[in-house]
């Protein structure tokens, strides 16, 4: 078996994200957090000002810095690891990697500005490039596909291209299917079955299923974000099984636990 998925540990310093929402908003509760991600076995480190949650409203550039680049100075200080930026602003982006981050995670696919590509491939950071259905305000009023599964490929597809042109170099890119951006449970479910369709692309995929309000449409019990541990890993796994190459979850010790788990009953068999 291949050696298990990276495993990203989201950290977000929001007062409104959807699953731990003002819980780190002080550089001392966001670096706190952070080292807690690093110990539970974080392979990298997702940091976050802005909700993309669906309805959320956009924040600015000066705020978004400001929640984010303190917790990456103090975090980078202390860890040598990777360390990403969730964000779809280019401004935030070259802030963030001038204070310590190294992978830009944008929702937008580099579509957010018309010079978001330019930043790019001036920044050399790695890249995650995610499919998103409109923006998050909207993005979840009656999302329609023919085929998601070959439309989120042509997409992301399409990004890449632009982005290799720009010049951010192919090895740094890696693609994200955006569960629950703009898809119904159905959508999520195809794309999540249809994940090996995405990695057959030759560009690593990321899964970021973590939590996801799927899961409470599988099962209604599961009405607050922290009540969907159980589904969070097996769509962990799933991902694991079907080719991601990072899963990006909230429950850092317990999705390293089951993937290492899930490897040593592959190398078994």
């Amino acid at each position: 078996m291949s050696p298990r998925p990276r495993v990203m540990g989201i950290l977000n310093v929001t007062p409104d994200s959807f699953s731990d929402g003002g819980l780190h908003e002080t550089v001392e509760g966001g670096l706190v957090q952070a080292m807690r991600l690093i110990g539970d076995g974080a392979d990298i480190l997702d940091i976050g000002g802005e909700s993309t949650r669906p309805g959320a409203e956009p924040v600015s550039v000066h705020e978004e810095i400001a929640r984010t680049v303190p917790v990456i100075a103090a975090v980078h200080a202390r860890w040598h690891g990777p360390i990403s930026i969730d964000t779809m602003k280019p401004e935030v982006a070259r802030a963030a990697v001038a204070a310590g981050a190294s992978i830009w995670n944008d929702v937008t696919a580099l579509t957010f500005t018309p010079h978001s590509a330019a930043v790019a491939a001036e920044l050399g950071c790695e890249m995650v490039l995610m499919h998103m259905l409109g923006e998050p305000r909207s993005m979840q009023v009656e999302p329609r596909y023919g085929d998601v599964v070959a439309e989120v490929a042509d997409y992301l597809a399409g990004r890449a291209e632009a982005a290799m042109a720009a010049g951010v170099a192919r090895r740094k890119i890696t693609l994200d299917p955006g569960i629950g951006f703009g898809k119904t449970i159905e959508h999520n479910l195809a794309l999540i079955a249809g994940l090996g369709a995405l990695a057959e692309s030759g560009f690593p995929v990321l899964l970021g299923a973590s939590r996801k309000r799927m899961i409470r449409n599988i099962d209604p019990s599961a009405t607050e974000a922290g009540d969907r541990l159980g589904g969070s890993i097996a769509l962990a796994l799933e991902g694991a099984r079907r080719g991601a190459s990072i899963i990006r979850v909230h429950d850092v010790r317990e999705t390293v636990q089951a993937l290492a788990v899930q490897q040593a009953v592959e190398n078994a068999s």
